[in-house]
């Protein structure tokens, strides 16, 4: 997409501004500041989910390229009830970890509601969040560290932490995923991986396509290659509470059009039902890291609006690593039609926009009837389908009655 005059000049200051930052930044890294944060001398099990009066166990599972992410487990409802429905495996979207599926009370997330229904509970944390940042061999203020998009995911984490339930349990299991979530299981389904261990899968607010995305600061971000511009200066690790990313939130907010006033809302669309009593609650735990080279992917398929692995932006580059002068395409027609799939988008949802979850549903048109449910629900946006008081009665209670039948 050809640069506008005025988009030259925001992407200038903004090389400046961040050009400055990295000239001031200190030896202590954004790792050193977060490991003396009180919050990350705990994990996921203790912080969130054994206050609430839960058994819950930490695990660990190594990718096969290195990365030791965290997983945690909640075997057994409110009150000690062991469970005794199949696993059930959740995945969180972007900047985002499995605290995303028990911030809110009991009664209102998913991760707790599944475990007081007799569904053995297991939470997946992706690359770079705060309890995921180990390796094998290097440390997050390597840059290699950072060196993957979500086509990495797709590779390694997502088949990673299904063989890691799998062989735990000894059960296939189901899989629900959120936003990024979805987009790595249709990645992974379209190439018929980890389907052999799989039940079923529940996509909230499915991402698959984003050539029609509505949030404007997103299309902004991509628009004006500010993920691009991070890397090219050697921010590899995307990390939301640091001075570049904030700087780049700066530049971006003051573009015409642009309300960053309430920054969520300016993302996701205007989330209908959560409680903005928990919002300090979200910020004590979100957003967290990702890799500038995974929000470039993103970005890519924002200005694209195709469905492909990373891009590397030249013939010679895309041929050294895929033998082919452009990147692969996932197909979405290739997804296996009779795999159960339940789908659940919102009509205000500005990341999963309608027209492009729209597109996903074309794709799948010729699915099995009986082994694809899909659910719209007008008011809701991104955030309101993992964090919505809500939520229990109007999406959670239907996705379990479908996980019962499969």
């Amino acid at each position: 997409m050809a640069y506008t005059i005025t988009t030259k000049i925001i992407v200038f200051l903004y090389l400046t501004s961040i050009s400055e930052a990295i000239r001031n930044v200190n030896s202590i890294n954004s790792r050193d500041e977060l490991s003396s944060s009180p919050i990350n001398q705990v994990g996921i099990c203790s912080l969130l989910i054994e206050t609430q009066g839960y058994t819950c166990e930490e695990h660990k599972v190594t990718t096969k390229d290195g990365y030791i992410l965290s997983m945690q487990r909640i075997p057994t409802g409110q009150g000690g009830k062991k469970s005794d429905k199949p696993p059930v495996l959740l995945q969180h979207g972007v900047l985002m970890d499995g605290g995303t599926w028990v911030l809110n009370s009991p009664d209102e997330s998913l991760g707790f509601i599944l475990a007081d229904n007799g569904f053995d509970v297991w939470i997946a944390n992706t690359r770079g969040t705060n309890y995921s940042r180990g390796h094998t061999s290097l440390n997050p203020s390597d840059p290699a560290y950072w060196e993957w998009s979500w086509d990495e995911l797709v590779a390694f984490d997502l088949p990673a932490s299904i063989q890691f339930v799998h062989d735990q349990t000894g059960q296939n299991m189901h899989y629900v995923g959120h936003s990024l979530g979805t987009l790595i299981a249709f990645s992974a389904f379209s190439k018929d991986q980890t389907l052999n261990m799989l039940r079923s899968a529940v996509l909230l607010s499915p991402i698959a396509y984003l050539g029609q995305i509505s949030s404007t600061l997103a299309r902004a971000g991509a628009d004006a290659f500010l993920g691009e511009a991070l890397y090219w200066l050697g921010l590899h690790e995307f990390a939301p509470r640091g001075k570049a990313v904030a700087d780049l939130l700066s530049v971006i907010c003051k573009m015409p059009g642009n309300d960053c006033s309430d920054l969520m809302t300016s993302f996701t669309g205007q989330n209908c039902c959560v409680n903005s009593s928990m919002t300090d609650k979200f910020l004590e735990h979100e957003p967290q890291s990702t890799a500038a080279k995974n929000m470039i992917h993103l970005a890519q398929m924002i200005r694209t609006g195709a469905i492909t692995m990373y891009d590397y932006g030249n013939v010679d580059d895309n041929e050294k690593h895929y033998g082919q002068s452009t990147p692969p395409v996932y197909d979405m027609e290739s997804i296996p039609k009779d795999f159960p799939m339940y789908l659940g988008y919102g009509g205000a949802d500005e990341l999963a926009d309608v027209q492009d979850v729209n597109t996903l549903l074309k794709s799948v048109k010729d699915h099995d009837p009986d082994k694809l449910v899909v659910q719209y629900q007008d008011d809701y946006a991104h955030a309101d389908f993992v964090f919505a008081v809500n939520a229990k009665k109007l999406v959670y209670d239907p996705l379990m009655a479908f996980l019962n039948l499969n």
